[in-house]
């Protein structure tokens, strides 16, 4: 059999394989599996190098299909390429309890590099794994020993390159000269309202070429050597590469093939038997896989197992020759923390003026950066405001891609899943900078890191009304609460310097993502001498301070910046004879997963006067008050004036928080 028909039948197969799994879930999009089914193949057959039985292979080529709606065509590649995804999960597609979900997911099928479906999103983490690529390379590449060297390849869509965040993407990747990033647009011109050009109709060619990228043309999307000598051409260009190829949405089904009704709707089996006899296909039985087409596929588990084999010599020869940075290099890659490393956390010293928690954050990533190599990341253009630069090293340019301050302009939304990418990619801490108002401009990414358990750190700094003069446009007031709501999002607003310090080690540590808030107002430092250790933090809440003798009558509760207030209320209630309770509460989300024991500790259920603070809206606190607390916060926006003006306008000081919690006590007493 000729090399030419075994590619034909294995591309058939392919489409075919997938089509059956969209049209026996009865669900799934597919158009874009028959269109790009040549690109599939040529990618993992002809251009990839990876390994089926080791999908962590770090120096692996990466693959994402940013059109995730199209995901039967990875699995149906990952399948037949020897992953361990028995061909049980194909038939078992968008199904309860199948690892062949609707739309990809990172960590449930093996294979899968990144989340996707939310269009841009792929696009934007490839990016972010080139940045990686090109750092831990010029880390740790010698003259001789190139250990760090892959390529990102990905199939992006009309409708990824529709979205803004790929827009943004698009334009730091050209900029920063990222030329291991190769992309295949499948440019079908239809999206689900119709042709693409009912609201798409610029020269997408010419904008990437604007942006800086290599961009070539391949019209025949079955033509295998066209798209390896595409490859080939972007391989040699010092710039990312998008190849333009011009497809078919639904190519082969007879009567749907280049119309919207072949994105999201299965065709129908009547359809697929016609499609199947069109191109000389048995009709039977579904999920048919020749045995030369399943043994032409195979043939890269043998293959990648060559390349490991090979790129493991390779580190042999580095360890001989660079010692030092081999271990440091393997560290990394088994992501482990060097031991020690705590020990560069600072510890603050108490003070009655104290900093703003942004401030207390630039110093503590500054000292555990010297001790962390691999930790990496930047701002949103706020460098400066966020203090998330570290002080000593460059900044990542094409110029020096070992810089580990990143530049990441005016742009949230990427910034958001160019660090997933960056940190989903291995050998790296990344964290990524912004206000938290501008939170909701990257909401999507910051979803997809909880979705993954992307390792991703998110600095958020002016984090409440005490932004002042700037206003209510830059003043959050539902922004910590609305990230609380993500499922698998830690959220940690400390209260001072020394719980700043306590949340940037439990972020390094933890394995999913951790958001931070942080003021831009000064907070007093507490006394840890006579108040509780700020480690207590990874509680998610703790008892601060008891004044008074025997059981409390009340009980103070605040995160932020606002637990100085509550703090220093107690003091004066406790002065007037009043037993109180403070609890400083910096995170929902680890204060509920501790157990009941603890948490009937720090909130006893036999006390019912609780009363909490918080610059922002109240909705939430009524798990923690229950049903005769009282919750000071802000459920309207903020206002445009001096920080300290804003904050007593809106009842956030000492006197009405003991005005309140005195009111609740002659309440019961009444």
């Amino acid at each position: 059999m000729g090399q030419k028909t075994i590619v034909e039948k294995a591309i058939n197969t392919l489409k075919f394989v997938s089509v059956d799994g969209v049209q026996t879930a009865n669900s799934g999009h597919p158009g874009l599996p028959m269109g790009t089914a040549g690109i599939g193949y040529a990618v993992y057959m002809k251009c990839l190098q990876f390994n089926p039985k080791n999908p962590k292979w770090f120096n692996r080529d990466r693959f994402i299909l940013s059109g995730g709606h199209g995901s039967m065509l990875a699995y149906s590649l990952l399948h037949l390429t020897g992953y361990d995804l028995p061909l049980e999960e194909l038939k078992s597609f968008r199904q309860w309890g199948s690892i062949t979900p609707g739309h990809p997911e990172y960590g449930l099928t093996p294979g899968i590099e990144v989340t996707t479906g939310p269009l841009g999103q792929g696009f934007s983490n490839g990016v972010g794994m080139a940045i990686a690529e090109a750092h831990l390379a010029a880390e740790f590449n010698r003259p001789g020993h190139q250990i760090v060297d892959h390529y990102i390849y990905a199939i992006v869509t009309d409708g990824d390159l529709m979205e803004g965040i790929a827009s943004e993407a698009a334009s730091l990747a050209g900029h920063l000269k990222l030329g291991k990033l190769i992309y295949f647009y499948d440019d079908n011109r239809i999206s689900i309202d119709g042709p693409t050009d009912l609201a798409f109709t610029e020269d997408r060619a010419a904008r990437f070429e604007a942006y800086g990228w290599h961009v070539t043309r391949v019209d025949d999307p079955f033509d295998v050597d066209a798209l390896v000598s595409a490859v080939e051409a972007a391989k040699a260009d010092p710039r990312p590469s998008l190849i333009v190829v011009r497809t078919t949405i639904g190519h082969g089904l007879p009567t749907v093939q280049g119309t919207e009704e072949a994105h999201g709707t299965p065709p129908g089996w009547d359809e697929i038997e016609q499609a199947k006899k069109n191109a000389g296909w048995p009709t039977e039985p579904r999920f048919y896989i020749p045995d030369d087409v399943r043994e032409h596929f195979l043939s890269k588990v043998t293959e990648g197992q060559a390349l490991e084999a090979a790129w493991e010599q390779k580190i042999n020869a580095y360890q001989a020759a660079y010692p030092e940075l081999a271990a440091e290099f393997l560290r990394r890659m088994r992501g482990e923390l060097p031991d020690g490393w705590e020990e560069a956390i600072p510890e603050f010293p108490p003070d009655a003026k104290g900093m703003a928690t942004r401030a207390a954050s630039g110093k503590v990533l500054n000292a555990i950066a010297r001790v962390l190599p691999e930790l990496m990341g930047g701002s949103a253009d706020l460098a400066p405001s966020n203090k998330t630069w570290i002080d000593n090293e460059l900044d990542f340019q094409s110029e020096h891609p070992e810089g580990r301050n990143m530049h990441f302009g005016v742009r949230e939304h990427a910034m958001g899943a160019i660090v997933n990418g960056m940190a989903v990619h291995g050998g790296l801490l990344v964290y990524g900078a912004t206000f938290l108002v501008f939170s909701d401009y990257m909401r999507g990414a910051i979803r997809l890191s909880a979705l993954s358990k992307y390792p991703s750190i998110w600095v958020f700094t002016h984090d409440s009304i005490g932004v002042g003069e700037d206003g209510p446009t830059h003043q959050p007031v539902e922004h910590v609460t609305s990230l609380r709501t993500i499922p698998g999002l830690v959220m940690l607003r400390p209260s001072d310097a020394n719980e700043t310090a306590q949340a940037w080690r439990y972020a390094i540590q933890h394995e999913g993502p951790v958001a931070l808030a942080l003021t831009r107002q000064n907070t007093a430092t507490i006394d840890r001498e006579i108040y509780t250790s700020a480690e207590e933090l990874e509680k998610g809440a703790y008892v601060l301070a008891d004044f008074g003798e025997g059981m409390p009558e009340l009980i103070l509760m605040a995160s932020g910046s606002e637990v100085d207030l509550v703090l220093k209320a107690g003091e004066n209630l406790a002065a007037e004879g009043v037993n109180v309770r403070v609890v400083s509460f910096p995170s929902w989300e680890l204060f509920k997963i501790q157990d009941k024991t603890y948490q009937d500790s720090v909130l006893p259920p036999v006390i019912k006067k609780r009363l909490a603070i918080e610059a922002g809206v109240t909705l939430g606190w009524e798990r923690w008050v229950g049903d005769q607390g009282v919750v000071i916060g802000i459920d309207r926006f903020g206002a445009s004036a001096p920080q300290p003006v804003v904050m007593k306008a809106y009842g956030l000081t000492v006197a009405n928080v003991t005005e309140q919690a005195l009111k609740m006590l002659r309440q019961e007493h009444d």
